[in-house]
C-alpha cells in the first residue's frame, strides 16, 4: 500500500480502515484527494476484501476541503481530483462504511454519503454549508435525492443548516446512530457481520442493489434473476453455503 502523509490505512482480515488525519480538523487539500484516491485503486484490486471503512481522526471526522483550493487559479485542478474520488468509491465492489464521529461537513458529508453505510455518534454534525461561501456542493447534489428525496436534498444544500445525527437518521443519509461510548463496539459488530460472510458472495450482493436501481421492475427482476441463476448459484461459496446449513457448521469460504 502506497504511504500517505495525510492517512493512515489498515488492512487485516479482509477490512481496510482508511482514517482520515490531517490537522486540526482533516481538511482536504489536492495533496490529500491524491493519496486518498490512491489508497483507493489499490482497494479495488484486493479480491479479498470484504469491506472498506472511513474513519477521522480527531475531533472532527472531516470538515470539507481547503477553500484556498476553490481560488480560479487551483479550482479545475480540485474538482478533477475531488470527483475522481467518488468515481474510485463507486467503483469498489465492496461495502463502503463512513464511520462518523465529529464534524462532518461540506466535502466530508460528501465523502460520508458516498459510502454505502454511514455509522455515526450521537454526536456527531453533519452539513453542507457551502451555499455560506457563495458555492455548491455538486456530489451531493447528486447523491442526496437519491438518499432523502429532492425537495429534502434542495433543504440541505440552500439552508446550509447543520444536521444532528439523530436528523440525519430520520432524513435518510445515516443509517446507525449509536451512543458516544458505544460507537467503537457498534462498528466492530458491523463490520463482524460482514466479515462473517464471502468476499465473493458480498460483491454480487452489492452489484443486485446497484446494477437494478432506478430500473423498471420487469427489466430490474429480469436482470436480478440471472444474477441470481447464472452467476451466483455458479459460485462455489453459494454450494458451500448450502451444504453448510445442512451440515450444521460455519461455512468454509473459498472466495470463488
Amino acid at each position: 500500500m502506497s504511504e500517505s502523509k495525510n492517512l493512515k490505512v489498515e488492512i487485516a482480515d479482509g477490512v481496510a480502515r482508511i482514517t482520515f488525519a490531517r490537522p486540526k480538523h482533516n481538511v482536504f487539500n489536492i495533496e490529500m484527494m491524491n493519496e486518498f484516491n490512491d489508497v483507493l485503486k489499490e482497494l479495488a484490486n484486493d479480491s479479498d476484501l470484504k469491506c472498506v471503512v472511513l474513519l477521522g481522526e480527531g475531533k472532527s471526522w472531516c470538515a470539507g476541503v481547503e477553500v484556498g483550493d476553490h481560488k480560479p487559479d487551483m479550482v479545475h485542478e480540485m474538482i478533477a481530483t475531488f470527483n475522481r474520488s467518488f468515481e474510485l468509491i463507486n467503483a469498489l465492489e465492496v461495502p463502503t462504511i463512513a464511520a462518523v464521529d465529529g464534524a462532518c461537513l461540506g466535502g466530508g458529508m460528501e465523502y460520508a454519503i458516498a459510502c454505502d453505510i454511514v455509522i455515526a455518534t450521537k454526536s456527531a454534525k453533519f452539513g453542507q454549508p457551502e451555499v455560506k461561501l457563495g458555492f455548491l456542493p455538486p456530489y451531493a447534489a447528486i447523491r442526496l435525492p437519491q438518499l432523502v428525496g429532492q425537495a429534502k436534498a434542495i433543504e440541505v444544500c440552500t439552508t446550509g443548516k447543520i444536521y444532528s445525527a439523530d436528523e440525519g437518521r430520520s432524513i435518510g443519509f445515516v443509517a446507525q446512530v449509536v451512543n458516544d461510548d458505544k460507537f467503537s463496539e457498534a462498528l466492530d459488530r458491523l463490520i463482524g457481520e460482514l466479515k462473517a460472510s464471502s468476499p465473493l458472495i458480498l460483491r454480487l450482493n452489492k452489484r443486485a442493489v446497484k446494477d437494478n436501481y432506478g430500473l423498471d421492475f420487469k427489466t430490474s427482476m429480469l436482470k436480478v434473476s440471472d444474477l441470481f441463476l447464472n452467476t451466483l448459484m455458479k459460485t462455489e461459496d453459494t454450494l458451500e453455503g448450502i451444504k453448510s446449513f445442512e451440515e450444521k457448521r460455519s461455512p468454509d469460504w473459498i472466495n470463488k
